[in-house]
């Protein structure tokens, strides 16, 4: 019955960590380098992740700085950024390329802080999802007695509990990001 609850455990925490992945691509008014991560250039012949091409740091708190390896594909990776869904406008000085990060308004912050919500609740759905299907393998596995098969759901139940605190405390953690001036 461990192998049920490992599996549970295993897929609860990948619901957790694609709640990160999630949140890191939501824009604050702090740049962060992760933001660009799922930007794809056209480079050498194929498509290429941004952070494969150049690196990407923060500079004076408010600003992304992208210094591509190669300085031959600065106008690709420009026009990657442009088309991508990021909402700023690089600015390239032909050494490297500048993404300005403004603090977002009111109004955005209380958007953003409601798609971050969102995100938590998708996130614990799919915790609960989890749930459900481990307490249905344990109910269909006709090795254990009733008395087994409540015990072990209890220590699912247990283990859903913990998973559904840390998103809630992830979330809470962005939202106090996100609503940070």
């Amino acid at each position: 019955m461990s192998e049920i609850l490992d599996t549970a455990r295993g897929r609860m925490e990948k619901s957790l960590e694609a709640l990160r992945a999630n949140f890191a691509n939501i824009r604050t008014g702090r740049p962060n380098p992760h933001i660009l991560d799922s930007i794809e250039v056209d480079a050498y012949g194929s498509t290429m992740n941004i952070t494969a091409l150049a690196g990407v740091r923060v500079s004076e708190g408010t600003m992304l700085l992208v210094e591509p390896y190669d300085k031959s594909i600065l106008n690709a990776i420009e026009k990657a950024i442009s088309q991508s869904d990021l909402g700023i406008t690089p600015s390239n000085d032909g050494v490297v390329i500048r993404l300005p990060f403004p603090k977002p308004t009111g109004e955005r912050r209380k958007q953003l802080a409601k798609d971050c919500k969102a995100c938590g609740e998708e996130a614990k759905v799919a915790v609960r999802n989890v749930r459900r299907e481990a307490n249905a393998k344990l109910e269909r596995d006709g090795e254990l007695s009733e008395d087994d098969v409540r015990r072990e759901q209890a220590k699912v139940q247990k283990l859903t509990d913990e998973f559904v605190k840390k998103i809630d405390e992830a979330t809470k953690a962005k939202e106090a990001e996100i609503m940070e001036i």
